[in-house]
């Protein structure tokens, strides 16, 4: 029997616009702030700017929500886990998805500021982003899921800590995301809190990033991690992967318990930082976002 503190945490998460699959899984969608700024009418992610993605009819999931680290950036509750009694079918997410994604955006249906056509596309996705929480690679079925998402026609990324190499080799998604948030093993451990040491199995998953459309994201704490960018860009000349986002982080959610306001970035400093960081590798900074306080990188044309 589920105890009432994770049965309390699953509805803080409900009213909080999660749209769970089940009552016994933590696999679940939640459509992001760009979506619906995208779907009025406004700015859209800075995934539009650097990769074509049309921000109304992306599908922000997760297949569940356990996690093996507890990054002290993340925005995200430690103290209140939502239990998983077991996981959920990947054929039961590929059925609901669509409707999941339609009963969180129907209230914006009659909103005046949403255009008939607009709110047609939103109920149309093209596009999933498997990174709303937890980390995707200990959902056993993965695999299977993404090439699920990919046969009906969406495009998928795939955003994982990179724990779990064996799984993400499985995986091939359109475009794979690994997070790399140290430069090395020591701030790894302090900053990221793994319930044991991953780092060399992270380095494992970034060896497969060079045979594939892939990113590194590097979110930057100011004070902690923005540190060493010789070490970052060794890591990304190791990786080579296709794109680098270097990004501040934002002083939200449950993340403000543990770090203070003074950790958040301005833009201006994290740009300093990517071209420090470029200044030792072979990557260059080709696009931004201010508003999104992250920077592209792009390996040169001539090497």
């Amino acid at each position: 029997m589920r105890s009432q503190r994770c049965e309390g945490a699953r509805g803080a998460l409900k009213k909080q616009g999660y749209q769970f699959f089940s009552p016994e899984s933590t696999a679940a969608v939640k459509p992001c702030m760009w979506n619906k700024r995208s779907l009025k009418g406004g700015e859209m992610c800075y995934k539009n700017r650097f990769y074509g993605i049309t921000s109304h009819r992306c599908v922000q999931m997760t297949p569940t929500l356990r996690c093996n680290q507890r990054c002290r950036f993340c925005w995200r509750s430690f103290e209140h886990e939502v239990e998983e009694v077991e996981e959920c079918p990947p054929e039961v997410i590929l059925e609901n998805v669509r409707r999941l994604q339609k009963r969180a955006l129907s209230g914006y249906k009659v909103s005046r500021y949403v255009s008939k056509e607009r709110f047609a596309e939103a109920l149309d996705p093209d596009m999933v982003a498997v990174s709303l929480s937890g980390e995707p690679t200990l959902y056993s079925r993965l695999a299977e899921l993404i090439d699920g998402f990919n046969a009906e026609g969406f495009t998928t990324f795939l955003v994982t800590n990179g724990t779990r190499p064996e799984m993400l080799a499985r995986c091939r998604p359109f475009q794979t995301y690994v997070s790399v948030d140290a430069p090395d093993r020591g701030t790894y451990l302090d900053l990221c809190n793994p319930d044991e040491d991953y780092w060399d199995r992270i380095m494992e998953s970034l060896d497969l990033l060079s045979s594939r459309r892939s990113a590194i994201r590097t979110t930057v704490v100011k004070g902690l991690n923005d540190i060493d960018a010789a070490g970052y860009a060794a890591i990304y000349e190791r990786s080579r992967p296709t794109y680098i986002e270097v990004k501040g982080y934002m002083y939200l959610g449950y993340s403000r318990k543990r770090l203070e306001r003074e950790n958040m970035p301005d833009h201006a400093e994290v740009r300093a930082f990517a071209e420090e960081i470029a200044a030792h590798c072979s990557y260059e900074i080709t696009d931004e976002s201010p508003i999104s306080r992250v920077v592209l990188m792009e390996r040169r044309g001539d090497e």
